[in-house]
């Protein structure tokens, strides 16, 4: 694996590029970065190229000043595949970097071969998510727009530690799933500016969620860019059911129940998850 530091859209970009083949784009949730995606990569670097950035405000990319939601990560994706030389590429992406790939097939939709997501959130979830039995759910979102909250859960190594594994833990329904880098993860959250910049995310797409939440988000037209869902049977914070408006965003879906695991399918099962990344691309002649 060869991590490089790439300038675009005016920032640095740390990403790690392994294995050779059609480019793959491999887009973090959070609370991740990079590295949540090696187990896949390890399986998938013999038939792909595969390059997994960090994001704005994560890991070792560049922070920014405030707010910083999917349209400037989307746009931060695609200067990057500039840098790299790459026109035309595949996208796999997990919550956070699921939410940046739709403004992404909306802004260049002919320089994507395929979409493929694992849980993530899309308009059609709507007043689901703010419903009364989910605020216990969701109430992180709140507080990751605090000035506050930077300060408090950095405050130490330990409560880092100690929040970032509250999350990988509890939404993951196999438990161990993150054991071997917890305190990769810590340290990395606990590196200057990283919490902040995750919580970025939450302080940008703030609007657009009470939009969604109140049922007022904007019709906009179906993503048409040949897509691939594989949603956890047992993700706490995304429930499976609410896969059932997926195809008013997107006009070519496969959707499929991902059994056995919770929100992080491509750490808690690599092994399917590679193979279901696989065999989609495989079929829309990706590979």
């Amino acid at each position: 694996m060869e991590h490089l530091t790439i300038k675009a859209n005016g920032a640095d970009f740390h990403l790690v590029r392994a294995g050779s083949g059609k480019p793959l784009l491999l887009l973090h949730g959070w609370p991740e970065f990079w590295l949540t995606w090696e187990p896949v990569m390890s399986r998938l670097s013999d038939r792909f190229m595969l390059i997994a950035p960090d994001l704005r405000g994560f890991g070792d990319s560049d922070k920014p000043d405030g707010p910083f939601g999917p349209d400037g990560h989307a746009a931060d994706m695609l200067a990057l595949m500039d840098g790299l030389g790459i026109e035309r590429f595949a996208v796999v992406g997990h919550d956070v970097g699921g939410a940046v790939m739709q403004p992404l097939a909306r802004q260049a939709p002919e320089r994507l071969a395929g979409l493929f997501f694992f849980d993530f959130v899309y308009p059609g979830i709507g007043p689901r998510m703010a419903a009364p039995d989910r605020l216990n759910h969701i109430w992180y979102q709140s507080f990751h727009q605090m000035e506050m909250a930077p300060a408090l859960v950095g405050a130490s190594r330990e409560s880092c530690r100690l929040y970032i594994s509250h999350f990988l833990k509890g939404w993951a329904h196999r438990k161990d799933a993150f054991d071997d880098v917890l305190d990769a993860f810590a340290d990395n959250f606990f590196k200057a500016g990283n919490l902040a910049g995750g919580f970025a995310h939450y302080r940008a797409s703030h609007a657009g969620r009470v939009a969604m939440m109140k049922g007022d988000a904007p019709q906009l037209a179906p993503i048409n860019v040949p897509t691939c869902v594989r949603w956890a049977e047992h993700d706490p914070l995304f429930p499976y059911a609410w896969t059932d408006r997926l195809g008013e965003t997107f006009s070519a879906l496969d959707l499929a129940m991902f059994p056995g695991v919770g929100h992080f399918p491509h750490r808690e099962d690599p092994d399917r998850a590679a193979a279901e990344i696989a065999a989609f691309f495989q079929r829309i002649g990706w590979s």
